[in-house]
């Protein structure tokens, strides 16, 4: 199986960080990727992490409108605490954050970077009519939303993508493939197959 022919979606909570540095690593090699967030609104960490910027944006809002509003705000705050150039980054890859409950593309495989998200999307998947009954795998890697924990994680699913595609019948070998994961980052790895 090429990398193109893998369908592949990644989704964190906002899709600025997480998703979209796994959507970056998996772009640059080939793969056919999607990123999503999913909540219902684009927040934003302020100077502190645990006092989020006030504004709020929709999923349509462009990256770079985001990068001038803030910019226009607080230059010193958010160009110290990295978002500026988060926003300058992600505006490379797609125009605006994507959310996933607004998406009714199919997929293989679809990633999540954190359980609370892993139960958003398996929940949406199960509330959706079932059209052509294909399989997709929804699985859980969790990443710390910083900018620093993003870039590992995001290679770890791009090496799952890799074995999934190289594999003979992917169904059967995605149990061995999620434990050798689970071994090599000590961490536990969700998994549950949902029909379209």
């Amino acid at each position: 199986m090429s990398p193109s022919a893998l369908g592949v979606a990644v989704v964190c909570m906002i899709n600025m960080n997480r998703s979209m540095e796994a959507h970056s690593i998996l772009q640059k090699r080939g793969f056919s990727v999607r990123s999503f967030g999913a909540i219902s609104l684009v927040r934003l960490p302020g100077p502190t992490r645990c006092r989020p910027h006030p504004m709020r944006y929709d999923f349509s809002t462009r990256y770079m409108h985001m990068y001038d509003d803030l910019s226009r705000k607080d230059p010193e705050c958010y160009r110290g605490n990295g978002i500026l150039r988060i926003l300058e980054r992600k505006e490379r890859i797609k125009p605006h954050p994507e959310r996933f409950q607004e998406c009714s593309d199919s997929f293989e495989v679809i990633f999540t970077c954190e359980e609370r998200v892993y139960d958003r999307v398996v929940q949406e998947l199960c509330a959706r009519e079932q059209v052509t009954f294909r399989a997709v795998h929804v699985v859980d890697v969790d990443i710390e939303d910083t900018l620093e924990e993003a870039t590992f994680p995001a290679f770890l699913i791009c090496e799952l993508c890799q074995s999934f595609q190289q594999a003979d019948d992917m169904e059967d070998s995605l149990d061995q493939l999620l434990q050798a994961a689970e071994e090599k980052t000590g961490k536990s790895i969700l998994h549950t197959v949902c029909f379209y």
